[in-house]
């Protein structure tokens, strides 16, 4: 009796990296969820992807970023691993990040673009991080006008590093290519709601922007009403610090 011939093998069978045009990418390593259903389900591996950079477009800062991320980050410190966060454009609020579950204890705070520092390059800390091998999540906001290859340097980077790595950019960086594989693009929605948008991903595209609730965080206005004034000088609620990095390599 003749053997029965193998049904053909889809190229997705063969490595993890090669996937058909109609198909969402595979991923080597188990990506981490990012707390949203909706989300995972149209990113490739069902979650952030590690060894990779993936790209965040702003309107601005504070359209819902790091509620949409706290998630992530705060399951990366559960896992006993290092967070670190390079550059925010303002003071991050230590109860606003402890209300979203993050450690403020365990989140590094790296600020590369002092006065102190003014010269240097600002990018060599993030790349050293993600080279390192030894930090379980990063997010960096980059300087405007970043140049492509300064971003295919960083993507080289990523692959060392084991966990996800998020880069912020300006909206306007749309507009021109780049080396992440996963890009979107994130407006606001209204209260507690963001509007995202698939812009690159390793699989087909996504027409419709998603929309997701965020997870509230009362206000420094609505905490007085609720809470006595000397609540607020009580550590939870002051200013997240943040160290300076100085690049002695310079």
């Amino acid at each position: 009796m003749p053997a029965r011939a193998e049904p053909p093998r889809g190229p997705e069978t063969l490595h993890p990296a090669l996937w058909l045009g109609h198909q969402l990418g595979r991923q080597a390593e188990q990506a981490v969820p990012s707390g949203f259903p909706s989300l995972d389900a149209q990113l490739p591996g069902g979650g952030w992807p590690r060894r990779v950079l993936t790209e965040l477009l702003l309107p601005h800062p504070g359209v819902g970023e790091i509620r949409l991320l706290s998630g992530c980050l705060a399951s990366i410190q559960r896992a006993g691993r290092l967070v670190m966060v390079f550059d925010p454009p303002q003071n991050l609020s230590a109860w606003a990040l402890a209300q979203l579950g993050l450690d403020v204890a365990q989140l590094l705070v790296i600020n590369t673009r002092c006065k102190v520092v003014a010269g240097s390059d600002s990018l060599w800390a993030l790349e050293q991080a993600l080279r390192s091998g030894h930090v379980g999540a990063v997010l960096a906001w980059l300087p405007p006008r970043l140049r492509a290859e300064r971003l295919r340097r960083l993507q080289l980077a990523a692959q060392a590093h084991d966990g996800p790595a998020f880069v912020l950019r300006e909206m306007a960086a749309q507009q021109r290519p780049t080396a992440a594989p996963l890009r979107l693009a994130l407006r606001p929605g209204g209260a507690d709601t963001l509007r995202l948008q698939l812009l690159k991903r390793r699989g087909p595209p996504l027409e419709t922007p998603l929309r997701l609730d965020l997870p509230p965080v009362l206000s420094a206005t609505a905490r007085s009403r609720v809470q006595p004034p000397a609540a607020a000088e009580e550590p939870a609620a002051q200013e997240l610090h943040t160290a300076t990095f100085i690049n002695l390599a310079a």
